[in-house]
């Protein structure tokens, strides 16, 4: 091999990478992920800018996360073990198609229908891709005999590395597509932005920087819409054709069994302590992608600077998702999930205490980045936590993280036009809080398990090595 010329290594390397099943597998649906979440993640971050009348596009949202609630309570189970995850994850990804479409004409007769698609397949689709990630992960590690958590953590590293991307793409789509309005950010003085930021409240106007002074015409916003579809059917087709079929495990329950699967996990007071942690992941990403991109970005700089900040925010994810997912094994999820709370208060508290003012525009960026860099160990962190601890009942653990995660959604876009942003703060700060507390309880609890339990477990595991390496053992 040594012999050979660098590039004809290169190319064998790649072979031999893609002969992996289940490597090939984690790329295609990250990739995937990548582009559904390319159009409905850069859509997502405009519509508290771009459907401002009665509030539509937060409405819209709102409606989103409240069905996404309530499939992930019923549906995961039952769909997952029906059609299987391969299957359930094409079926929700058309259901995300059906809004990017309802954007082409937005009336409450075409965004709340649409967005209560899409909530329906919400549920599924990300149940569904923990599950998958998670079964694939430790199959893996039982076939060469490691680790299943720390390849499971891998394989999550790997997926939001790429699908985290989304940001970046969908922010840059639009930034370009608006960057030919006509519309230009004025630099005026202080007291024409004192509404923006923290102190942005429902009703608050001023004619000079209003949301919808900043506008993009109806020809830009329809060619948005058509690129964002087509990144959708893509995604379809490329999932539907590439990604190779996963059953899971627990086929024989009984159709109640699994309907109420997700409420029966509920009696594991470990689901019941990471409650507050997981709806603050669903809050902090609905802060920054609603709260940040209309009081901070658009009220001062313009809707055409919300794609450029906030592929910030998709870089730093992105590339920090992979990091982190890959040093977990050697600093512990502890110190990581530590670090992702202490930027996040630190940001919290600035946002609170900053002014902002188009002449600080290097200021907007950074705190897009900083959120970016925590977001990834959230995003990685408590996904793989939920497949360690429930590693026997994956799907029912996923349905709930959804359903937990939904319901900060809900709660963070539900009060978004009646509570100033201040407010709204202090709420993302508090939950924060109560996050980490009880996730602190939890891992106590970890750690005070019966030594003799824990060597149950390990022996359990190893006796699903294969024979060369439980001689080993």
């Amino acid at each position: 091999m040594k012999c050979l010329p660098k590039s004809t290594r290169l190319m064998h390397q790649i072979c031999t990478f893609f002969k992996e099943q289940h490597l090939k597998d984690v790329i295609v649906v990250s990739i995937g992920f990548l582009l559904l979440f390319t159009a409905y993640g850069g859509l997502q971050n405009l519509q508290s800018s771009l459907n401002v009348e009665e509030g539509l596009g937060v409405l819209s949202l709102s409606i989103i996360y409240g069905t996404l609630l309530l499939s992930s309570m019923f549906l995961p189970p039952i769909i997952i073990k029906t059609i299987g995850c391969k299957w359930a994850i094409v079926a929700a990804m058309c259901c995300y198609i059906t809004y990017t479409v309802g954007n082409f004409y937005p009336s409450r007769y075409t965004l709340i229908p649409t967005a209560f698609i899409l909530g329906l397949g919400g549920g599924p689709l990300w149940t569904s891709k923990s599950t998958y990630l998670t079964v694939i992960g430790n199959k893996y590690a039982e076939k060469a005999g490691k680790l299943g958590k720390d390849i499971v953590n891998q394989y999550f590293g790997i997926f939001f590395l790429i699908f985290q991307l989304s940001g970046v793409f969908g922010n840059l789509i639009s930034s370009l597509i608006f960057g030919h309005n006509s519309t230009k950010v004025e630099i005026l003085n202080s007291s024409a932005y004192a509404h923006c930021g923290a102190g942005d409240c429902p009703g608050a106007f001023t004619s000079n920087n209003s949301t919808e002074s900043h506008h993009p015409a109806k020809i830009l916003v329809y060619t948005l819409l058509a690129v964002y579809t087509g990144c959708g059917i893509l995604a379809v087709a490329l999932t539907a054709i590439f990604l190779g079929g996963q059953t899971t495990e627990d086929k024989n329950q009984s159709f109640c069994t699994t309907f109420l699967a997700t409420f029966y996990h509920l009696r594991d007071k470990r689901q019941c302590l990471l409650i507050p942690l997981t709806m603050f992941v669903g809050l902090e990403v609905a802060f920054i992608s609603s709260e940040y991109t209309k009081s901070y970005i658009t009220c001062v700089l313009g809707i055409q600077f919300v794609g450029y900040v906030m592929i910030c925010f998709g870089m730093s994810t992105s590339l920090c998702s992979l990091f982190f997912g890959k040093i977990s094994q050697y600093t512990g999820r502890i110190a990581l999930l530590t670090l992702a709370a202490a930027i996040n208060i630190a940001c919290i508290v600035a946002l609170l205490l900053w002014k902002p003012l188009p002449n600080q525009f290097a200021l907007f960026f950074v705190f897009s980045s900083l959120w970016g860099i925590a977001d990834a160990i959230w995003q990685t962190q408590v996904n793989a936590l939920y497949g360690v601890l429930f590693s026997e009942h994956k799907e029912a653990a996923f349905a709930n993280y959804r359903l937990w995660n939904s319901l900060g959604f809900l709660i963070a876009f539900a009060y978004s036009n009646f509570l100033c942003v201040y407010v709204k703060l202090y709420v993302v700060l508090s939950m924060l809080i109560a996050g980490i507390g009880l996730y602190g309880i939890v891992e106590c609890l970890e750690c005070t398990k019966k030594p003799s339990t824990a060597f149950e477990a390990e022996n359990k595991e190893n006796t699903n090595l294969p024979e060369d390496e439980q001689t080993k053992l």
